[in-house]
């Protein structure tokens, strides 16, 4: 009798031990669920924070545009006599711009010091940067204001600064532009390839070789007619040439890249060269096609307007591409794990406010752009042109390197097996 109760006391403990580890699955498994759309509900709200900051960062674009531009005419006297001079003329045109440069600089740092260390969705830095933001725009509103109650001598020095962040701007940009090429490189030519990657691949690369041949014969022509233009002669011919040295070494067998990424770098060598040269100053001799001094028509507005959006655009897609600068490219993303590196996006907008108030002021600053006028003056041209210079050695050195380190490598590993030998050869 005893043992009959105490198997049946055995059978309830064992159904009341399953029932609680059946709860415990059911909660485990309910819990997950929430998590999984809590964490999709934050990826969401990372994904449109970017593009809330993309607009932030346009509207001071404009803003630096009308104070530039419309500033001094617009506004009434109501400015800070010490900081901006009596008659104003230090918070509009180029110290203007500066200024707000200075404030959307010190907004984008403010968030870059507050969210660098931000791994997860649920960190306190990551809340931040996802939302408050009422408090955001306050702090914006005092960043943006504080620079015009600065002395004008700092502004200066501030110029000198943003010269260098501008030029690391660039540089982070053109690492970034790099890397997209080869991805869309490795995407449209993998290691297995089909008939039609092969034919997409193949098609996709005449098109950009086309273009950029047909863009070198255009610039011969309409920027440098006769052989008087020599500098305009020698920026087109070293283009030129930069475009074959590119597709010799991506055919090369040691390297073996095919066409189509050497095609998408050239017609970009190209465009940052015709670039460089309507940015030169006017002068009817050696270009056909440059409006006289003063004059605005709909298609200066038009190449303005256009030059502010790729502004923004070079800044928000270089700011959400920090895994081209990370060193270990296959780290496994969890599902609580940010999209994208909240501290490098607001350092390269922070950047950028640097390198829009360069172009703004075409790198001088002594004296602005005219009115609907960006990046235009010899500084810029020649900036434009050292970067063209920088990313085609770039490129070609990232086309060469391993073929470079791989005898390296090699001639280690012959060394090594060499040094094995012998040991065992003089071992007893």
């Amino acid at each position: 009798m005893s043992g009959s109760v105490a198997a049946v006391e055995a059978s309830v403990i064992h159904i009341s031990s399953s029932n609680s580890e059946l709860v415990q699955r059911v909660k485990a498994s309910f819990e997950a669920k929430i998590n999984n759309v809590d964490c999709s509900e934050e990826r969401k709200k990372s994904l449109r924070a970017r593009y809330f900051y993309g607009i932030i960062f346009l509207i001071t674009n404009l803003t630096a545009w009308f104070i530039r531009d419309y500033g001094r005419t617009v506004f009434p006297p109501l400015y800070y006599k010490k900081a901006c001079g009596i008659s104003g003329h230090h918070c509009f045109h180029t110290l203007g711009v500066l200024r707000v440069s200075l404030g959307c600089f010190i907004f984008f740092f403010l968030m870059f010091l507050t969210t660098f260390s931000t791994r997860k969705l649920y960190e306190a830095c990551s809340k931040w940067h996802l939302g408050w933001w009422g408090l955001k725009f306050i702090l914006l509103l005092v960043s943006m204001v504080a620079p015009f109650f600065l002395p004008s001598d700092f502004i200066q020095i501030y110029g000198e600064v943003a010269r260098i962040g501008a030029g690391i701007f660039l540089l982070l940009q053109l690492i970034s532009i790099i890397e997209f090429i080869r991805w869309w490189n490795k995407y449209w030519a993998p290691a297995e390839q089909s008939k039609q990657s092969c034919s997409v691949a193949l098609v996709t690369s005449i098109v950009f070789y086309v273009a950029s041949i047909g863009g070198i014969v255009s610039m011969y022509y309409f920027y440098a007619p006769r052989p008087a233009c020599s500098l305009n002669v020698f920026f087109i011919t070293w283009t030129a040439i930069l475009l074959i040295a590119m597709m010799s070494m991506s055919l090369h067998s040691k390297v073996n890249r095919g066409l189509l990424s050497s095609g998408i770098m050239a017609s970009y060598v190209v465009f940052l060269c015709w670039s460089a040269i309507r940015s030169e100053p006017a002068d009817e001799k050696c270009n056909a096609q440059k409006p006289k001094d003063g004059h605005v028509d709909w298609t200066s507005i038009l190449g303005f307007l256009i030059a502010i959006g790729a502004i923004v655009m070079a800044t928000f897609s270089t700011g959400i591409d920090s895994k081209s600068f990370q060193f270990r490219k296959d780290e496994v993303k969890l599902d609580d794990d940010i999209r994208y590196n909240y501290g490098f996006f607001h350092m390269v907008f922070s950047l950028g406010a640097m390198y829009f108030a360069m172009l703004f002021i075409s790198w001088n600053l002594e004296d602005s752009a005219s009115k609907w006028r960006i990046d235009v003056g010899w500084t810029s041209t020649w900036v434009k042109i050292i970067n063209e210079w920088v990313a085609a050695s770039i490129y070609m050195w990232k086309l060469i390197a391993p073929a470079v380190k791989q005898p390296k490598v090699a001639n280690i590993e012959e060394s090594v097996h060499q040094n094995q030998i012998n040991s065992n050869s003089t071992s007893p």
